[in-house]
């Protein structure tokens, strides 16, 4: 019985010391002083998973690459149901933490052989899993009119 009850301490004991050190953990999460997580005020406010613009778009040249993909794929999948595009430039892109990292990519082309083709908006949602080195076009479409 002696026994019993000094087993019932000890781990009444380990579980009060374990909700202390949680509660100063989510203490230090939340005030962003020394965290890990939040290193600065850049990162407060924003939900795991959520989408963040990627800034300096024109210069990124892994996201301009990954509009040159979205073009060369849809091209690859046209069934002649439409004009091949000519890559432009990505002009606006956000990314998303999910198993990889999704790409929403706003893209400027041109439609081949069209005179007087003006430059034509699309939307692209692209996957990539750098651990699998694999890329793949979720969507490729006609940006809607603002």
């Amino acid at each position: 019985m002696a026994r019993l009850l000094g087993a019932c301490l000890l781990l009444a004991v380990l579980l009060g010391t374990l909700a202390a050190a949680s509660a100063r953990a989510d203490d230090d999460l939340g005030s962003g002083a020394g965290s890990i997580l939040q290193p600065s005020n850049e990162y407060r406010g924003r939900k795991v998973g959520a989408r963040t613009e990627v800034r300096d778009v024109e210069g990124d040249g892994e996201v301009q690459e990954l509009g040159r993909f979205s073009v060369a794929e849809y091209n690859r999948q046209l069934r002649g149901g439409g004009g091949r595009l000519e890559f432009g430039r990505v002009v606006a892109a956000q990314r998303q933490v999910v198993s990889g990292l999704k790409y929403y990519l706003r893209v400027a082309g041109v439609e081949e052989g069209v005179e007087n083709a003006g430059e034509r908006v699309f939307d692209a949602v692209v996957v990539v899993k750098p651990w699998l080195d694999s890329r793949t076009l979720l969507t490729f479409a006609p940006a809607a009119a603002k």
